[in-house]
């Protein structure tokens, strides 16, 4: 029973994992073609978007190659239009060459053509200079056996006759010119200056450049010197001048270049003598008011030439500056004095020619104020003054007349000249000027110098304190109408050559004489 039951338990158990099977694999069949399904759906999507994604690939791949192809494009056009241009530059130079090639071809056979005719030309002239050369060989061997010379004497002969006459030619002609130049001319100056001269006569003071204090007696220079020589060398520091104690009797030298200086030392130095008090702050407190009246003087000096001259508005510094032309000397000659002279010489003359007379006056007053200071300031006298000027508001004309009257600048203007004029009127007539003895005769040695040195001179006389020089020359030399050249030229050598103050006068003397013996 028990069998049974098991058996009928096993069959039921049996036909329950049967179906269970079944139904399993029923489900794995349903899970798989499930499966089969999605795969089938994954795979069509898969094919779909692959698809999708060539199309895109596609129109992308397009889009490029169009893209590059329209860049292409682009740039072969550029190149090209750069190839088109290069060739039609290069089809130009062609043409440029060609055209060249061309010329320089017609230029070659232009010249070939002009040298073949030039050495016709050079074998043609050397055939008639053959010829002319046996002419001139044969004429000059007839000319020679008719007047007995060789050529080169005959040449030298007439070269020297051409000279001669072009020489005494050119003489005449300078003298007639000149004469005709200066026939007006020299009667016109010669009444302005002696015109001038006339109208004016001025006192002339000659100052030495030292200043000599007298003393009472020779015991006062040990005075003077004082112990250990302290007096001495007080007065020197206080005035700059240096005093010269010697064995001239009863007399003290003062020397300085300073003038107004050394006349503040000797004015100080006669009231220390005077007082008879001397010692240091005794000279020192008289120095002191010496110095203060000097100024003074100085600057009534300076408007008293002003007032008496009539130039007004000139700068109190200008005016200070003549009044110590009072104290300055020039070849012995008051400088202050000079200068009054050249004003009013250079006012009349102003006059005679219609000029401003103020101007003129004003301009010699002023022409050598340079002199004043010339031995604190390096150079010419004449540019300093004219600095001076014009530091102190005077005029360009006026600036100019003072540096153009030794010619250390071009003149400009008449007034120049005629401040030139006066002031060699002023230093030039007799007495103005002094020099030394042996400045004197070396002066007349170097004028008779300068005039011996040219050809056809025999002798030279330096006269009238040498303001003439007379040049004797030999008659076979030099002609009468070469005597007024060698004149100027001894004149002009002499202006080059030396320093004077003045003016010169060079005269040329030719003599010829004819003498003849009689016979019995």
């Amino acid at each position: 029973m028990e069998f049974i039951v098991v058996l009928s338990s096993a069959a039921g158990l049996a036909s329950g994992f049967g179906a269970a099977y079944y139904l399993t694999l029923k489900r794995a069949r349903i899970k798989a073609a499930a499966v089969l399904k999605e795969q089938a759906l994954i795979i069509e999507n898969a094919e779909r978007k692959a698809m999708t994604l060539l199309k895109e690939a596609q129109i992308e791949a397009k889009s490029r190659l169009l893209e590059m192809k329209s860049a292409f494009d682009v740039e072969t056009e550029g190149i090209r239009a750069e190839l088109k241009q290069e060739e039609k530059r290069l089809l130009s130079r062609s043409e440029i060459i060609d055209h060249r090639h061309e010329k320089f071809e017609r230029r070659e056979m232009e010249l070939q053509a002009k040298e073949n005719e030039l050495s016709a030309r050079v074998e043609a002239h050397a055939q008639k200079e053959a010829t002319y050369a046996s002419l001139v060989e044969e004429t000059t061997r007839e000319l020679e056996r008719v007047a007995s010379l060789t050529a080169d004497e005959a040449k030298t002969i007439l070269l020297k006759s051409m000279e001669n006459e072009a020489n005494h030619e050119g003489a005449k002609l300078v003298k007639r010119i000149m004469s005709e130049a200066t026939e007006n001319a020299d009667k016109e100056a010669k009444k302005i200056i002696s015109t001038a001269i006339q109208r004016y006569a001025g006192d002339f003071v000659a100052e030495r450049t030292v200043s000599v204090v007298q003393l009472p007696g020779d015991e006062m220079k040990g005075r003077i010197i004082g112990r250990e020589g302290r007096n001495i060398r007080a007065l020197e520091a206080a005035t700059g001048i240096d005093l010269i104690i010697d064995d001239t009797p009863e007399a003290v030298i003062l020397s300085g270049f300073n003038p107004v200086r050394r006349e503040i030392a000797r004015i100080a130095l006669t009231r220390l003598i005077a007082d008879g008090r001397i010692h240091p702050a005794r000279i020192e407190d008289v120095v002191a008011r010496v110095t203060e009246e000097v100024d003074v003087t100085i600057k009534e000096a300076g408007e008293q030439a002003a007032f008496d001259l009539g130039v007004h508005g000139v700068a109190p510094e200008l005016i200070k500056v003549i009044g110590q032309l009072k104290f300055r000397t020039s070849y012995a000659q008051n400088v202050l004095q000079h200068s009054v002279e050249v004003a009013f010489l250079a006012g009349v003359m102003a006059a005679e020619l219609g000029l401003n007379i103020k101007l003129a006056k004003r301009m010699g007053l002023l022409h050598d104020i340079g002199k004043a200071v010339d031995h604190e300031v390096d150079g010419p006298h004449a540019l300093i003054g004219a600095k001076l000027a014009r530091k102190y508001g005077e005029t360009d004309a006026v600036v100019n007349a003072i540096a153009a009257h030794h010619e250390d600048k071009r003149p400009e203007s008449v007034y120049d000249y005629l401040v030139q004029a006066a002031d060699a009127l002023s230093g030039a007539r007799p007495g103005a000027r002094k020099e030394t003895l042996e400045n004197y005769v070396k002066r007349l040695e170097e004028l008779e110098r300068v005039a011996n040195s040219f050809d056809g001179v025999s002798n030279t006389y330096a006269i009238q304190a040498g303001r003439e020089v007379r040049v004797i020359v030999e008659s076979d030399k030099i002609s009468d109408a070469n005597a007024g050249m060698l004149s100027r030229d001894i004149a002009a050598k002499i202006e080059e050559t030396l320093t004077f103050p003045g003016q010169i006068k060079v005269v040329v003397i030719r003599e010829t004489r004819s003498v003849e013996y009689t016979n019995k």
